[in-house]
């Protein structure tokens, strides 16, 4: 199931609607600072208010009610089990969010901090055992009356094999058009199809449907900006969480740090990851072949070839030869990677 989004809104607010806003929450703003605004299908605003009780954050959502309630019951469990999160504070009359003019609003604390540093190996290691506590804490989370929960979708499999489909497809493209790009791309197809391949022979072996698949809350954007280290580690933005498999939620974060040229498909910093991650959290059998067959998956190459030659009449083809270039120049260290993460596997089970 996904999000609900609400017609997306081109308003402006001006200071004083703004000020109006925050009235409603009993918050005398003394200055205002437009951190974020998005004008797309999912607009939303951030504002940093400078107020007589601390530095807050306003946010203006994308969401609809049960969406924005799901959220709200999220971070008020998550506290109850010592997870920090700011909270949703409460208007004059104790409503944990404000409509206004169609467009709902919500006041948090503002924390300050530092982000999560990924070339900081004691700030990766934090945030994987704290992301294996969340997941441990809301595997029995409910939700308060009148929200509704957004489950993870189970197809998985049926994704990935869509998905070795199309990277097929577009390798037979390459061999029609023949450009700087397919010659590239064709170079080193077989790798990659041989990675998908796999990736789908694993993914085949796992019952979806088996209780060994721990599902929880997943955070979905657990990224360095929405990690806060001060004295204590703090969570942010929770608009792309669902109730799906743990495990997803820790592929999404582990995925971006290998991906990143500095940590390129770093063995050692995912074996002390996957190690720190199970201080609060096992991963089973299961898991961990889900794990391992995703991040065999070529998705980056899949992603590129797709939108390349879905637009190749009116792409820019010097830009996307780049992307391709720098993606393939990651192809040793992910052979090597996925080698020693299978050694990994079979040791660990």
């Amino acid at each position: 199931m996904e999000y609900n989004i609400i017609e997306a809104s081109r308003k402006d607010y001006s200071k004083e609607e703004i000020k109006y806003i925050l009235s409603h929450f009993n918050c005398n703003a003394m200055k205002i600072e437009n951190i974020k605004a998005k004008d797309t299908d999912k607009a939303r605003a951030v504002y940093k208010i400078y107020s007589n009780t601390g530095n807050k954050c306003l946010k203006k959502t994308y969401h609809d009610e049960p969406t924005l309630l799901f959220i709200y019951s999220i971070i008020e469990w998550l506290n109850i089990f010592n997870i920090k999160c700011p909270r949703f504070l409460k208007t004059n009359t104790g409503i944990p969010y404000l409509n206004y003019r169609g467009d709902y609003f919500i006041l948090m604390d503002w924390i300050e901090g530092r982000k999560c540093d990924y070339d900081n190996i004691d700030d990766v290691l934090n945030a994987s055992c704290y992301l294996a506590k969340i997941h441990l804490v809301t595997r029995n989370f409910k939700s308060i009356n009148g929200s509704r929960i957004i489950y993870g979708d189970n197809g998985i499999y049926d994704s990935y094999s869509k998905h070795f489909s199309q990277l097929l497809n577009t390798s037979n493209k390459a061999f029609y058009y023949k450009d700087d790009f397919s010659k590239l791309f064709i170079d080193n197809a077989d790798y990659y199809i041989e990675c998908a391949k796999e990736s789908l022979y694993l993914l085949s072996q796992i019952d979806f449907n088996s209780k060994e698949l721990e599902k929880s809350i997943c955070h979905y954007d657990y990224v360095n900006k929405n990690i806060i280290f001060n004295s204590d580690i703090n969570i942010i933005d929770f608009d792309k969480s669902k109730y799906d498999y743990s495990i997803n939620d820790f592929y999404v974060f582990i995925k971006r740090i290998l991906k990143r040229k500095s940590t390129c498909w770093d063995f050692n910093l995912f074996k002390q990851a996957v190690e720190y991650y199970e201080k609060n959290r096992s991963i089973n059998y299961l898991e961990f072949k889900l794990l391992l067959a995703q991040l065999m998956f070529p998705n980056k190459i899949w992603k590129i070839t797709r939108d390349y030659y879905k637009n190749i009449h009116h792409c820019n083809k010097k830009a996307f030869y780049k992307i391709l270039k720098d993606t393939i120049s990651q192809k040793e260290y992910h052979k090597q990677f996925i080698a020693n993460a299978i050694e990994f596997f079979n040791q660990k089970y």
